[in-house]
């Protein structure tokens, strides 16, 4: 799951307005994420999940392991006693962008998988019906050739100080605009060689750092060849798949 500052400070600036925040308000929303993600390891539900089920569901391909990850309601810390939504509101801030956790629009590519986690006291037929309503209102950000790659789970312990919350963990293609600025960086100092000598010095070739900055390209590169795919394509991956079960 990919967290960045910046996501987190952009969070903190815009959306709970703190003027000078803390790494404790970071570590704030982290936990809650957190906490989000493995609440069903840890509490009884009507639909429960385990991290073991999450990754069958989320990755489609070995390489594109990336999640995204968002929570709502955003809160900051202390002001969760005052925070109420329903579940149409839940699910309409947890799937907005300025919800999520990592430097990276998910409007400018398409989810591959999702994975959504309530928890609290609510309708698992109402969860249902909301998580049908976002895939039907934005279906041009799903790809077509995996279906039914959504999932949903209830949990009915909320957390501390809310009456619900929910979180979401989403395996998109747009992840790869925060491996591309990563890679921007990286290509940027390492041809002024810059602070490599510490590296050098203590037994690493010069080799490997290339190596890492051409397994990122090639990592963007695929994130983008599923963004292109249609479903004209779906023959393609199926035959791949079939000859791996062959074997």
């Amino acid at each position: 799951m990919v967290l960045d500052n910046e996501a987190l400070y952009d969070i903190c600036f815009r959306t709970l307005k703190l003027t000078t925040p803390s790494f404790g308000d970071l570590n704030h929303l982290i936990s809650g994420t957190m906490s989000g993600v493995t609440c069903c390891l840890r509490f009884p539900g009507q639909l429960n999940s385990d991290l073991r089920k999450l990754a069958v569901n989320l990755i489609p391909f070995p390489r594109l392991h990336f999640f995204m990850v968002g929570f709502a309601p955003l809160t900051s810390r202390g002001s969760q006693q005052y925070i109420s939504l329903t579940v149409p509101e839940l699910t309409q801030q947890m799937w907005d962008a300025k919800n999520m956790m990592c430097a990276a629009d998910p409007r400018h590519g398409r989810y591959l998988t999702a994975s959504a986690m309530f928890r609290g006291k609510m309708s698992t037929k109402e969860v249902d019906e909301q998580m049908i309503n976002v895939q039907n209102k934005n279906s041009s950000y799903f790809v077509e050739w995996i279906p039914n790659n959504v999932k949903s789970s209830v949990c009915d312990i909320p957390p501390k100080n809310l009456r619900m919350a929910s979180t979401f963990v989403g395996n998109s293609t747009s992840i790869q605009e925060m491996f591309r600025r990563v890679s921007e960086q990286f290509t940027a100092m390492f041809r002024r060689k810059a602070f490599l000598h510490w590296y050098t010095g203590e037994g690493m070739d010069e080799m490997e750092f290339t190596e890492a900055e051409s397994n990122m390209n090639d990592l963007v590169a695929e994130y983008q060849q599923y963004q292109d795919a249609a479903v004209d394509d779906e023959g393609e991956y199926e035959d791949d798949v079939d000859g791996v079960e062959d074997d």
